[in-house]
C-alpha cells in the first residue's frame, strides 16, 4: 500500500492499494464521472434507489450522481491556505462524539435542492484537517452493513487504518515522517 497527496499540501491523501491502477480518490471520482459505470450501479441497485431516495429514473440518478460529483470534488480540491477540510468530513459513526486516534470518517455533500447526496467518501483522520481517502461509495440504503458495495469500503478503511497501526503511524507528524523515508 502507498499513499498518494492528492492536493500538493500533504493535507489530502490517497490510498493506493497493491494491484490497482490508481488511488481510491481518483477511481471513485472517475466511477462517479462515468456514464456506462453509473447506468449498470443503478440498474442493479433500482430497488434501493426508489425505496430510500424515491426515484425510479435511472437517468435522473446519474445525472445528480455526476452533478454532486462534481460539487463535491471541487469543494475537495480547494487548495486555499484556508481550507478546512474537517468542515466536511464527520466521524463515520453518527453515534461518536469524540476524537479517535486514526478516526474513521466520511465526507458527504449538502445539496441545495431535492433529495440529500447518496456519494460518500471515507477517509482516516491523522488530525483535524488533514485525512487519507481510503474509498468512496453510493450509499443507497440505511446502514452501510445492508450491501455488499458498502461493506467492502468498510473493509478498506479497517485495512487502512491497521496498516498505519502497524507501521506506528498515529497522527499525521508520524504519517510525514513514513512517507519522508519512503
Amino acid at each position: 500500500m502507498t499513499f498518494d497527496d492528492i492536493t500538493g499540501d500533504r493535507k489530502l491523501w490517497a490510498a493506493h492499494f497493491e494491484g490497482e491502477d490508481d488511488n481510491e480518490f481518483y477511481k471513485v471520482f472517475n466511477n462517479w464521472a462515468d456514464v456506462v459505470w453509473l447506468r449498470a450501479f443503478f440498474k442493479e441497485n433500482i430497488d434501493d434507489l426508489n425505496a430510500y431516495f424515491k426515484i425510479t429514473d435511472i437517468k435522473e440518478a446519474i445525472s445528480d450522481t455526476i452533478e454532486d460529483s462534481e460539487r463535491l470534488r471541487y469543494i475537495i480540491m480547494d487548495i486555499s491556505p484556508e481550507t478546512d477540510l474537517s468542515k466536511i468530513f464527520r466521524p463515520l459513526d453518527n453515534n461518536q462524539a469524540s476524537d479517535v486516534m486514526l478516526q474513521k470518517e466520511k465526507a458527504r455533500l449538502k445539496r441545495k435542492y431535492g433529495h440529500s447526496s447518496w456519494l460518500r467518501l471515507y477517509a482516516i483522520k491523522l488530525i483535524q484537517g488533514n485525512y487519507i481517502i481510503t474509498g468512496g461509495a453510493i450509499k443507497l440504503t440505511a446502514t452501510m452493513q445492508e450491501r455488499e458495495h458498502t461493506r467492502q469500503e468498510l473493509v478498506k478503511i479497517d485495512r487502512v487504518r491497521r496498516y498505519l497501526l502497524e507501521e506506528g503511524i498515529i497522527d499525521d507528524e508520524g504519517f510525514i515522517e513514513y512517507i519522508s523515508e519512503l
